[in-house]
């Protein structure tokens, strides 16, 4: 119902009406444009391909890397000396398959692309769901492709610039035996990468998503603060997934940033019940 709700309300556009077709017609082209867009990042991507792989996905396994410099000095700073400095790492990566670094080569430019392309596919989704808001509805969502935006970038930073290089650091320098070389493949590598930045870049859209779901009374405040221990743990397995390892040094680090931002989100929450109490007092 919710559905057919939905598409009822985008025949409110004043192009006319338009069927169900009509508007799997017109998604369908947000969806061909979103995916030229992802393509067009990707040629850029593959362009400088080299150059990405060594100087920006290869640089997290480095001591010298910023954030490991920057957590280095932070920690001399405060007078804790070199609790935060990484060990030195030699991070060095193996294939053992013919089609390994050619798989790699596209899948950095599909990801490379995707996350260039990201603003403007929101941008796509919110023009199809843009006609079936009101225009107090619309009045709320100002701005809401920026914020989209800035949590999806901040958390891709997060991943690649705090998470990364601790995983790294810790994997590389845990040892059962001294006879064991570790030599993981690039595209062991990729795929963590992956996940501890684009992954994390999702998971922090949750404060707009529960933005969303109090405007439309779904959630509120009250339900988030009753459930926050559930709430915990899904947050947790979350982590685990993202990672995608479960050791709990890595599982600390994503688990308290989206803990954060949950509790930011029953912070949203709140102030939307409020002006949604005060918006039913005004009217009655």
């Amino acid at each position: 119902m919710a559905l057919f709700d939905f598409f009822n309300r985008r025949n409110t556009d004043p192009q006319g009406e338009m069927t169900f077709i009509d508007h799997l017609e017109a998604l369908r082209w947000h969806l061909v444009r979103s995916v030229i867009a992802v393509l067009i990042g990707a040629v850029i991507v593959l362009i400088f391909s080299r150059e990405i792989v060594d100087d920006i996905l290869m640089a997290p396994t480095r001591s010298n890397f910023i954030s490991a410099r920057w957590l280095c000095s932070l920690g001399q700073h405060i007078g804790i000396g070199q609790t935060l400095c990484f060990p030195p790492v030699n991070a060095q990566f193996l294939e053992n398959t013919m089609t390994g670094q050619f798989i790699s080569y596209f899948t950095v430019g599909f990801i490379g692309g995707f996350i260039i392309a990201f603003p403007y596919i929101f941008w796509e989704f919110w023009k199809f769901v843009k006609p079936a808001l009101s225009e107090k509805e619309l009045k709320k969502t100002r701005g809401v492709i920026f914020w989209v935006s800035l949590l999806f970038f901040t958390g891709v930073a997060f991943g690649y610039f705090i998470l990364t290089p601790f995983m790294v650091n810790f994997y590389f320098n845990f040892k059962l035996s001294s006879q064991i070389v570790i030599m993981p493949s690039f595209s062991d590598y990729l795929e963590n990468l992956i996940y501890t930045t684009v992954g994390i870049g999702v998971l922090f859209q949750m404060p707009l998503l529960v933005m969303v779901l109090a405007r439309i009374g779904i959630v509120t405040a009250k339900f988030l603060r009753k459930y926050r221990r559930h709430a915990f743990v899904i947050i947790v397995i979350a982590a685990a997934i993202i990672t995608p390892s479960t050791d709990p040094f890595s599982l600390t680090i994503v688990t308290i940033p989206l803990y954060l931002l949950f509790e930011a989100s029953i912070m949203v929450a709140a102030r939307i019940n409020q002006q949604q109490e005060k918006e039913a007092k005004e009217w009655s």
